[in-house]
């Protein structure tokens, strides 16, 4: 599959820095790829090459995650596809700075191929797939035929993709979704995730076909430090 730069026509937003691409030395950018090498040694057995990354609930900092990853396993000069399957608020699109007039429903629906609807990146070797227009039917479309599809095409094509979904507690997608991908990451936001709903949010995943990797303690403040470190707690059990 050949593919090709898409002209980026709106300016990506400030509030949404990938600083793995744009610090990748800080002590932030070591934890993500402290988290990239805990997912690629989480199974002997089984590659893992699709990942959905989600949370329990809203703004817990899973879109960040998601779109970090994805920068740090495209350094390692892998072909990394970033899908936005969040097709009820989706953000990649604010994140990168591209249109999202056409995108991952539109693949879906058969109304463009996956070649013409991806969008590169100023990461080498990252694509990004927006969400497209916001279908009546999210869970239906996940769980479509064409779906499965999509999967196999993508993976093809890519050697890692990974979904960005909306959080687990508040729509059935995400549980549609880890049906089919080889491993979970469960994003918390330390201080402001409920114990409870974390708890709870595991357990959905558990109930999949889904490997729950583990979990990403994000915005977990370090004294003396200016910065915010990203923790991968791996081995949930």
């Amino acid at each position: 599959m050949a593919l090709r730069r898409k002209k980026k026509q709106i300016t990506r937003d400030p509030s949404r820095k990938l600083i793995t691409s744009i610090a990748p030395k800080s002590p932030i950018s070591e934890q993500y790829r402290t988290v990239r090498t805990n997912i690629q040694f989480s199974s002997i057995d089984k590659e893992i090459r699709v990942i959905m990354v989600t949370s329990s609930g809203p703004g817990e900092g899973k879109s960040t995650t998601a779109a970090n990853l994805a920068v740090t396993f495209a350094q390692l000069g892998k072909k990394v596809l970033l899908v936005d399957a969040d097709l009820r608020k989706p953000t990649v699109h604010h994140t990168f700075g591209v249109t999202n007039l056409f995108g991952f429903t539109t693949v879906l629906t058969k109304q463009r191929t996956l070649e013409n609807t991806i969008n590169e990146t100023e990461e080498q070797d990252l694509y990004v797939l927006t969400s497209g227009p916001i279908p009546p039917n999210p869970a239906e479309l996940l769980s479509s035929k064409s779906m499965e599809q999509f999967i196999e095409e993508a993976k093809r094509e890519f050697d890692y993709v990974i979904f960005d979904t909306p959080p687990l507690l508040a729509v059935a997608d995400p549980q549609i979704l880890a049906n089919q991908c080889d491993g979970t990451v469960l994003v918390v936001y330390s201080e402001k995730t409920e114990i409870e709903l974390a708890k709870k949010a595991k357990e959905l995943l558990e109930s999949t076909q889904s490997k729950l990797l583990g979990v990403v303690l994000n915005h977990k403040e370090v004294q003396k430090s200016d910065y915010y470190y990203y923790y991968g707690a791996y081995g949930s059990k």
